[in-house]
């Protein structure tokens, strides 16, 4: 019998970094589109080990997550104060996920870097805040 390995979140290729950083948005939406790729991946990593919707995923199952992966913990030091941050930040990007399933019909196990970043783009043009938009 094999342990399982740790889940691990790799938050952004170099070709889709390149990707937000061509895309035709300012320095804040830029981060605000990383965001929401990060919690995309985070959100999708939550949801395949607890069973949960990802847009149902609470800040305390994200807190969780964080102590149980050992490959974070490696990589940053975990506090509660870090738990804190990055779970309100991951909840926080729930709304334009849940927004880009919405418009294209499809279930955030499905969405891609390509489409956060087009659905960005264009809440960009309309003149939105894409990440503080009611």
């Amino acid at each position: 019998m094999t342990t399982p390995s740790p889940i691990t979140v790799e938050f952004l290729q170099p070709e889709e970094a390149a990707k937000v950083d061509a895309a035709l948005l300012s320095s804040q939406e830029k981060f605000l589109t990383r965001l929401a790729i990060y919690a995309l991946r985070s959100l999708q990593q939550i949801s395949q080990r607890t069973n949960t919707p990802a847009d149902e995923i609470t800040p305390q199952q994200v807190a969780d997550w964080i102590q149980d992966d050992r490959t974070i913990q490696d990589q940053v030091d975990v506090d509660a104060s870090f738990a804190t941050f990055f779970s309100n930040l991951v909840v926080a990007s729930q709304k334009p996920l849940v927004q880009i399933c919405q418009e294209t019909e499809q279930p955030l196990a499905d969405i891609t870097v390509e489409q956060i970043i087009d659905w960005f783009e264009r809440e960009s043009k309309r003149g939105l805040d894409p990440g503080l938009k009611s």
